[in-house]
């Protein structure tokens, strides 16, 4: 056993990535070579892509990295992410593997991420060749869903069996698993009939083949059914996990259905419509944080500074018409420091007591983590 693996296994206390945005960038890095800081954004885009804006997961992206950078899981040098010792262990721990970092990126994400959404053992040879066909991947996805064993991705026949009796559970109980086995007592159109109350709109398919396709449509949200569409999809669910919804359209008052009444009906009040955020401009932004800093600011005069994350929490309090969001509110930040409304600093010293406000402060823009406003008195 290697050297990390059993510094994985002695350290359960450690667990390293703290969520599926961390998780997956560290598995991009740990790939053979590292990756830059472009690569990781445009490597993992895709899996955000439905939830986040290319800005906002640029955003995500950089805060994401700078965390992982001041918690000791990822080092740069030379314009190159690589991970440390502490960083292979969560890795490692993540996918289940000894060593995750002698691989190509389309092997991580295709076998072994894949594999570890799937909760399937990618080491075993026959799961990896099953993940590599169509067939073989909607399997694994329908099984995984409905809860079957995920030794093996099964025949369609096998397949459809365990589905027929997932149905015949939900309808009534698991007092049918002594008359019927693993469904062999059903004929193949009847475990089809079955089966095809699983899906979203129940239907009967007249083969087990089109079932198995429905049910994996049904799951992944997607028309297409080649391979490279269902492994986005099933790292789009592994991803999304990690990211907040972003905030939901105001939702339309409903319909009022006047009574037949023998008195005049009375007027209805015409709702007013949901007020819009009010987007700040740069210069008002800039006077906003800078008032909002100087509450929160320490340090002796002429080098006052404040914690960004105390900032934010500051601004969305006394600006709610803003209607910003964090990471909308920090991609301002930097570009106002960009325009020179206002000055970003990072931190010479590290006080481990107040390393939530580092992590949660920090804005990775090229080579620089910023943690601080800067205040001029």
């Amino acid at each position: 056993m290697s050297a990390l693996s059993r510094s994985a296994q002695a350290s359960p206390e450690n667990d390293g990535a703290a969520g599926p945005i961390d998780d997956l960038i560290l598995s991009r890095v740990a790939c053979s070579g590292g990756a830059s800081r472009a690569q990781v954004v445009r490597d993992l885009a895709p899996l955000f892509a439905p939830r986040l804006n290319a800005a906002q997961w640029r955003t995500t992206a950089d805060t994401t990295l700078a965390r992982l950078m001041v918690g000791g899981l990822v080092r740069e040098a030379r314009s190159k992410l690589r991970l440390t010792e502490t960083g292979e262990v969560a890795v490692a721990r993540f996918l289940g593997v000894e060593d995750a970092t002698a691989r190509t990126w389309a092997d991580q994400r295709d076998i072994w991420l894949v594999s570890r959404a799937l909760g399937i053992d990618g080491k075993k040879p026959a799961l990896r060749a099953a993940l590599s066909r169509r067939d073989g991947l909607s399997a694994l996805i329908v099984q995984h869903t409905f809860g079957l064993a995920m030794r093996q991705a099964l025949s369609p026949s096998k397949l459809r069996a365990g589905l027929a009796l997932v149905a015949l559970e939900r309808a009534f109980g698991d007092n049918v698993k002594g008359g019927l086995g693993k469904g062999s007592a059903l004929s193949a159109k009847a475990g089809r009939v079955l089966a095809g109350q699983l899906l979203k709109k129940p239907r009967e398919l007249p083969t087990d083949a089109r079932l198995i396709a429905a049910l994996c449509a049904d799951q992944t949200g997607s028309a297409r059914h080649d391979v490279d569409a269902l492994r986005l999809a099933v790292l789009r669910r592994m991803a999304s996990g990690g990211v907040p919804d972003l905030p939901a359209s105001p939702a339309k008052p409903p319909l009022r259905i006047a009574s037949e009444s023998l008195s005049p009906p009375t007027p209805a009040l015409t709702p007013q419509p949901e007020a819009m955020p009010q987007r700040p401009g740069l210069a008002q932004f800039s006077a906003g944080v800078l008032m909002a800093a100087r509450t929160s600011a320490e340090g002796w005069p002429g080098a006052r500074k404040a914690f960004i994350s105390k900032v934010w929490d500051a601004i969305r309090t006394s600006h709610p018409e803003w209607g910003l969001s964090e990471i909308e509110f920090k991609d301002m930040l930097a570009g106002a420091h960009r325009a020179g409304q206002l000055v970003l600093s990072g931190a010479d010293l590290k006080n481990k007591n107040n390393i939530k406000e580092f992590e949660d402060s920090a804005i990775l823009y090229k080579n620089t983590v910023w943690h601080y406003v800067r205040v001029e008195d």
